[in-house]
């Protein structure tokens, strides 16, 4: 929390009020936010991961420790067509146990994981955690749940070490002491017995390394509650019983852990056991030695063939009326609170400022680029093999010449502006989509989409502006150049024109990467958009009084970086042709700027349309509620 969050006054009416001191993570009463609030003993105030009641003229502490009873009720997920994801799921969650959720495939599994932790909100039922509406309070209760999703949610080009200062840069307030950030990883790492480990790149560890890192990452904020997404997928026996005994250690240890798995050879470690079948229905609930007795079957393979074998089978209401339902469901939910009132949500709660998120995310997203070798080669040959294939293209006069008698020009701008767009498309069209998942859990842990996009735009942006002068210093050298410009020299248009077009190439690849979801697609779109560029530069087509094509090629940079060069060399007048040269290549600086103006406000739309696609990733709310 911050270091001075919140005070308690006592007014003359012998009335307690409570008043946030613009700290980072907010100051709640009863899961609201407030700036100031009256309070009374019957009041709940949240700061950070604490909670208080007023007795008497002061704050008694209860520090959340994972000692918290969470109650889920009734859990629907109807789809807008109105199929049944989840059907009438409910279960109470012991203090400090592991549960493990199995079931077949489509049975529903990561539909309840969504719906338990508040990032995908079930269409109907609710979620207490400690009495509490997890959705109504969602922002105030989030800081108090990890989620560890299947894939990495780490940049595995860092050291362990690396990784989760970075993290904890992002997540914890913004007037955290660095000491304090570093020993909170170094206690982590301790307590996963990963310090041996903390400068080994993350993607040298094994994968039970791999995937206690992950586990690291959630538990620097010590939630209550721990959510894991098949956590031993890919590993063997060993392995796996070795990450469940760690869950059941940190369960034991101060939280309730939840696991999604489809291995079922260690549930033995678990304290209880949760069963789905198809159709998103709760076939069991209990202690998993149990499990198998109440489905009368030898292993968990026999359960899942008998599911296939007996689909309209009702397992669901079997269960609901033996002994076990009443013992270790109906019992727990003996104490369910009904349903709150609904309330408008309050705005979540900033980790850091945002100036301070970009600093993070920037300096992150360089330690990871300079920590691949490999790939700063490639950045560093692409506008090398690029500006040799532009200088290997014959133009004897230059970029100059008599009215019509230089054909060379137009080829040597055409493949100048293709080189542009490609270097500069090439560099972002995998950046967003490749940190999909990292992005994803960040986004639910406070993370501002403007400041994640800005980041990437600010060190791509850089990249893309030193390779843009490369490109032309290498493309254009020994070329012969006009003697001026529409208002300076030649060379330094060029550089400003296909620089600017790199990095509005750049913007459209960040559209595409924002926009696929996953990286396989955007190796065909990059060639199909590169194609598209050179076809709609209107170099090697004419496109003035084409109807259609010419509107087409409005949306494409290509088109007003050819023409801002063009205007700087008077292009339309010496190369040959019999027609009028296009209205947008006319030497003059009126000309220059419009081109210049279209490609920049090309720029501006492509990441607003980046941005929009970001921000439809943040975690959902359900309506009606929130």
């Amino acid at each position: 929390m911050s270091r001075y969050h919140a005070e308690l006054r006592m007014t003359g009416h012998g009335r307690a009020e409570i008043a946030d001191l613009g700290s980072h993570n907010g100051t709640y009463v009863n899961g609201v936010r407030i700036e100031r609030a009256v309070v009374t003993e019957e009041d709940l105030v949240g700061v950070g991961h604490a909670t208080f009641r007023l007795v008497g003229t002061e704050l008694r502490e209860y520090v959340d420790t994972g000692d918290v009873s969470v109650l889920v009720q009734d859990l629907t997920v109807r789809t807008p067509e109105g199929k049944v994801l989840l059907d009438g799921v409910g279960f109470p969650i012991p203090e400090r146990s592991l549960v493990a959720v199995i079931g077949p495939s489509g049975a529903g599994k990561s539909t309840l994981l969504g719906a338990v932790t508040g990032t995908r909100p079930a269409t109907e039922g609710t979620v207490r955690y400690d009495s509490r509406d997890l959705y109504s309070d969602y922002d105030e209760l989030r800081h108090r749940i990890g989620l560890v999703p299947q894939e990495d949610i780490l940049h595995t080009q860092l050291a362990t070490r690396q990784a989760l200062l970075f993290a904890a840069e992002l997540r914890f307030p913004g007037d955290t002491r660095k000491d304090e950030r570093e020993r909170r990883v170094d206690e982590v790492l301790a307590e996963l017995g990963l310090t041996p480990h903390a400068r080994t790149r993350i993607d040298k560890l094994s994968g039970g390394q791999r995937k206690r890192v992950s586990v690291a990452l959630e538990l620097l904020t010590k939630p209550s509650l721990l959510f894991l997404d098949e956590p031993t997928s890919g590993l063997d026996p060993g392995l796996d019983k070795t990450v469940m005994e760690l869950l059941k250690d940190l369960a034991h240890d101060g939280r309730t852990v939840i696991v999604v798995t489809h291995s079922t050879e260690n549930l033995r470690a678990c304290d209880r056991l949760l069963v789905l079948v198809p159709g998103g229905r709760m076939a069991y609930y209990g202690p998993p030695e149990e499990g198998l007795v109440h489905f009368g079957a030898k292993s968990w393979a026999e359960v899942f063939q008998a599911f296939d074998r007996e689909p309209d089978r009702d397992w669901a209401g079997e269960f609901r009326t033996s002994p076990r339902w009443s013992r270790y469901v109906g019992y727990g939910m003996g104490g369910a609170v009904g349903p709150t009132d609904a309330r408008p949500p309050a705005p979540p709660p900033p980790r850091q400022s945002k100036l301070a998120q970009l600093s993070t995310l920037c300096r992150r997203y360089l330690a990871v680029i300079t920590s691949d070798r490999s790939y700063l080669v490639l950045l560093g040959l692409m506008p090398l093999i690029m500006g040799g294939l532009i200088a290997a293209i014959p133009a004897p006069k230059g970029l100059v010449g008599p009215p019509g008698t230089n054909a060379d020009a137009a080829s040597k701008l055409m493949v100048l502006i293709f080189a542009s767009c490609f270097v500069g498309t090439g560099n972002a069209v995998r950046e967003l989509v490749k940190e999909r998942t990292i992005y994803r859990r960040e986004r639910a842990a406070g993370l501002s989409a403007g400041v994640y996009l800005t980041s990437k735009l600010l060190v791509l942006g850089l990249i893309t502006t030193v390779q843009a002068v490369v490109l032309v210093g290498i493309g254009l050298l020994g070329v012969k150049l006009p003697a001026s410009g529409t208002f300076t020299s030649p060379f330094l248009e060029l550089v400003l024109a296909t620089g600017l077009l790199g990095l509005v190439s750049m913007t459209l690849g960040l559209l595409v990467s924002a926009s696929v979801n996953s990286s396989e697609k955007t190796l065909p779109l990059l060639i199909v958009l590169s194609m598209a560029q050179l076809v709609l530069c209107g170099a090697l087509v004419r496109l003035a009084g084409k109807p259609g094509l010419e509107q087409i090629a409005w949306l494409a940079p290509s088109r007003w970086g050819l023409a801002a060069t063009a205007a700087t060399v008077d292009l339309g007048h010496i190369i040959p042709s019999s027609l009028e040269p296009d209205r947008i290549w006319l030497p003059d600086l009126n000309t220059w700027s419009l081109d210049m103006g279209v490609l920049a406000g090309l720029g501006v739309v492509f990441t607003v349309l980046a941005w929009w696609q970001l921000e439809r990733l943040r975690p959902k709310r359900r309506r009606g509620r929130l």
